[in-house]
């Protein structure tokens, strides 16, 4: 009984944060958005760039990137979050606007705010990203390992081989990747 009590709250409030999103994209008409999401976009970079420099290379260098600001909050038993975001094909400088929604369950209470830098060395990572959507089941703890790559992946956590992440909050580089149910895909209205 608690079980299905649980889970009916997580999917309401993921179903609930899937509909909000951050303040950026509280404009009316399409252009508006799509303006203030590259914006954001850019800002998230600038932050990135400021903490870690070597990912100017890697994003630069890269088939294509990705910049996401997310919103999320936990209460007792559930919580979930919402964001979204700009895929930027480094080869063609064509932008998708995208989507993210995070439902999680566990004991916790608080509210987050972060922001997340996708590269993807490969123009068939890039496209599977963009194309299919992906989801990331359970919380990933991962440590860059970039002895191969040289310095510029610094500070990203490798998530499959050719895609690198970058997590931030208000503090600088998050020390972990968390991914707990979080589904990215494309903002058809926005595209």
């Amino acid at each position: 009984m608690l079980g299905k009590f649980i889970v009916s709250v997580v999917v309401a409030l993921g179903l609930a944060l899937a509909g909000s999103t951050p303040s950026f994209a509280a404009k009316n008409s399409k252009e508006e958005q799509r303006a203030e999401v590259r914006k954001t976009s850019q800002q998230i970079l600038g932050q990135l760039y400021r903490i870690k420099p070597s990912a100017r290379s890697a994003v630069a260098s890269a088939a294509g990137y990705a910049v996401f600001s997310n919103f999320g909050m936990k209460i007792l038993f559930a919580g979930g979050g919402a964001g979204s975001g700009l895929a930027v094909n480094n080869a063609s400088k064509q932008e998708i606007f995208m989507k993210m929604v995070e439902v999680q369950a566990g004991l916790g209470l608080g509210v987050k705010k972060f922001r997340v830098v996708f590269i993807f060395e490969t123009q068939a990572a890039f496209n599977e990203f963009v194309n299919s959507g992906w989801e990331f089941g359970g919380q990933a703890t991962a440590a860059a390992s970039y002895d191969q790559k040289g310095s510029a992946y610094q500070g990203a956590a490798s998530v499959m081989p050719g895609v690198w992440v970058y997590q931030m909050t208000d503090e600088g580089l998050a020390l972990e990747l968390t991914g707990k149910g979080t589904k990215y895909y494309k903002n058809d209205d926005l595209n």
